[in-house]
């Protein structure tokens, strides 16, 4: 397990979800549809959903939008979260509609009565709101007294933010604080992890296209959350929000965060290797897409090292010339011939699981 030390924080409940300490870290991402686009929009969430994703945030840019949400809301049992900005009536719009959380700062939507409506709304259906502050839109005040976008000028606005709702006595609140410098956004996240007990939603924004962003993210991100610090995250990439999914799950895999879905373990190939490994383990990986049991995988270029070198793995493949080997723990328990590796292994990949899911059901 894991040897990773949360930072301790209130929990909120999001849906059928908590956020926090000691809720499972859980994955996020963002519809790019038109919201007012009832049908694209309930589309791209079940392709969301079919990945795993556990919360999904929906633009609410206009009233044509939040007149979209009853529908949405009606087809999903997913938590929704209306990102909200400026206007006030938005987001009361998005609270009549159900949403479960909203995402929009306090200070921006208008004079105190209307954010005392907002408030007093959220508070009485048990709504949370994330605020979410970012780098390029900070506010002038804040840049003249810092001169540049920087981790201090994130946390005060953030915590401008965090006042306003406190003086009403709401504290249903999560946090974000994104940034697209990597260094920048870790340091403000640490030093908001020192200030307050409030959960953090974690992400680089803006990262970039599949590649760069998830370079990015799984820095950032990674670092965060091997510090304890970090209670939900939105890996976000130019790419289909799926995704942003695939590599939030394995991030957090990676990091022994939480076990959900295959860890895949492959070598980097060499002059022994007499297969191609490349498409081999793509090919494997793909096809195996549909797990999400915790499951160690290893896809090995030779029988010489391949068990060894992967024994932590719960099953791998370990490849040789004509033949390849099936194993177990660093244990060898089949040998298959070469003409059919990636369905034969992963029709021992599936065994496996049934096999270990019934032995965990008899248990019980």
């Amino acid at each position: 397990m894991s040897a990773i030390h949360r930072r301790k924080t209130r929990t909120v409940a999001v849906g059928s979800l908590t956020i926090g300490d000691p809720a499972p870290v859980t994955v996020q991402s963002m519809t790019n549809t038109d919201t007012r686009d009832v049908t694209a929009t309930l589309s791209q969430i079940r392709r969301l959903e079919g990945v795993g994703c556990e919360i999904i945030r929906l633009a609410v840019p206009d009233q044509a939008a939040a007149d979209a949400l009853p529908a949405i809301r009606a087809e999903v049992k997913t938590p929704l979260v209306a990102d909200i900005h400026f206007d006030y009536r938005l987001a009361l719009a998005a609270l009549d509609a159900g949403v479960d959380k909203l995402r929009l700062n306090p200070g921006n939507i208008g004079d105190p009565p209307r954010v005392r409506q907002v408030v007093s709304e959220a508070k009485r259906r048990r709504i949370p709101i994330r605020i979410g502050v970012n780098a390029g839109s900070l506010a002038r005040p804040l840049l003249r007294k810092y001169g540049h976008p920087c981790a201090e000028a994130l946390v005060e606005s953030a915590l401008q933010h965090v006042a306003i709702l406190e003086d009403l006595n709401f504290r249903d609140i999560v946090i974000s604080l994104k940034a697209s410098n990597v260094a920048m956004c870790v340091a403000a996240y640490r030093l908001m992890a020192r200030q307050t007990d409030y959960p953090l939603h974690l992400g680089i924004t803006e990262a970039g296209t599949f590649l760069t962003g998830t370079i990015a993210s799984a820095a950032g991100i990674g670092a965060l959350l091997l510090d304890g610090i970090g209670d939900t995250i939105r890996v976000s990439l130019t790419a289909p929000p799926e995704e942003e999914v695939r590599v939030g799950f394995r991030l957090l895999r990676v990091l022994d965060v939480r076990r959900h879905g295959p860890r895949f373990i492959s070598c980097p190939s060499c002059g022994r290797t007499t297969v191609d490994l490349v498409g081999l383990a793509n090919a494997i990986e793909e096809r195996l897409a549909w797990v999400t049991q915790p499951v160690t995988i290893a896809v090995m270029g030779c029988e010489v090292n391949g068990p060894g070198e992967a024994a932590e793995a719960d099953i791998g493949l370990a490849c040789g010339r004509k033949a390849s080997l099936i194993f177990q723990k660093g244990a060898v328990v089949k040998k298959i011939t070469n003409d059919h590796l990636v369905e034969e292994f992963v029709r021992e990949v599936a065994v496996f699981l049934h096999k270990r899911e019934e032995s965990s059901s008899c248990g019980e």
